[in-house]
């Protein structure tokens, strides 16, 4: 997030674009940046890491952070393409959805529980004109996301508690198999803007489902999520992106271990039931892309 940030070999990033959307997480104030340094009117201040996020959570985390290990497995599944469909049609709606830039400030694109900013980079391309910013519970995931487009910036924030952006900070808020605060969702979002939510459906991953011991995604999920997001949201748009990923014995493990199935796995019986896996072994990748306006 710092000024001339090493990108990547995409070029520098100054973070005073960004800046100006973020507000303290302490007193609501507005920020701005001085020498590496985030600081609000009443004095509250945080250092950008070398690494180039900051650090902007307020006290202890309700839930456990991603760990190296699992940021880094990300990190090389979604490098080899598996998720590209899903990326790919994110893009496409955000840029259906998205309000038109009428001239003055476009808002920015901000992914909440963005990991390694792979969806929130693809996104990036659509919106020439705006400035990226990625918040994740987890410093590890943070420390990619900020090198992972030249408008990105990497805050590291909880989810479950008010997200450090001024109000209506947003013209476009993507959320992809994270955790979501309709509330928060709602008070960062422009009027005129777009809340895009990616969710798995029952048959992602369903060859896997029992030959590994992962988790079952519910039949009503969709549902459910429509449900929560009804007092501040309408939805506007869904569709459905369903194809077959070919995953080798190096990519299976790296699937399991990028997510929520983690915590559950011991990994030498993992590795047991990996092997008894055809290889290559088609793996179904099935997700509800929805696109959302603010109820007014």
């Amino acid at each position: 997030m710092g000024p001339c940030q090493d990108n990547g070999g995409n070029g520098g990033h100054d973070a005073e674009e960004a800046v100006r959307y973020l507000h303290c997480p302490y007193c609501s104030g507005a920020m701005t940046m001085t020498d590496g340094t985030l600081e609000c009117s009443q004095g509250h201040n945080f250092d950008v890491a070398k690494q180039g996020y900051v650090n902007l959570l307020r006290g202890a985390a309700k839930f456990s952070a991603d760990t190296a290990a699992m940021v880094a497995a990300r990190a090389d599944f979604l490098a080899a393409g598996h998720y590209a469909p899903i990326a790919g049609a994110l893009a496409a709606l955000a840029r259906e959805t998205a309000p038109e830039a009428a001239g003055g400030d476009p808002g920015c694109v901000v992914d909440i529980g963005g990991g390694t900013g792979y969806h929130l980079a693809r996104v990036m391309s659509e919106f020439p004109d705006s400035e990226g910013i990625l918040l994740d519970i987890s410093k590890f995931a943070a420390r990619r996301a900020a090198r992972a487009h030249p408008r990105i910036s990497a805050v590291v924030a909880d989810a479950w508690d008010g997200l450090p952006l001024a109000d209506g900070a947003a013209s476009v808020v993507l959320n992809v198999f994270a955790p979501r605060n309709p509330a928060e969702l709602r008070r960062i979002l422009r009027p005129e803007g777009v809340l895009l939510v990616v969710t798995p459906r029952p048959d992602h991953l369903r060859e896997l489902v029992a030959a590994l011991g992962l988790l079952r995604v519910g039949e009503q999920k969709d549902e459910r999520l429509a449900d929560r997001l009804s007092a501040h949201f309408t939805e506007v748009a869904r569709e459905r992106s369903r194809s077959t990923m070919a995953l080798d014995h190096k990519a299976l493990p790296q699937l399991v271990g990028m997510g929520p199935n983690a915590w559950h796995q011991q990994s030498e019986r993992l590795e047991e039931r990996i092997a008894r896996l055809p290889e290559p072994c088609d793996v179904t990748l099935s997700v509800t892309l929805t696109a959302y306006r603010p109820l007014i």
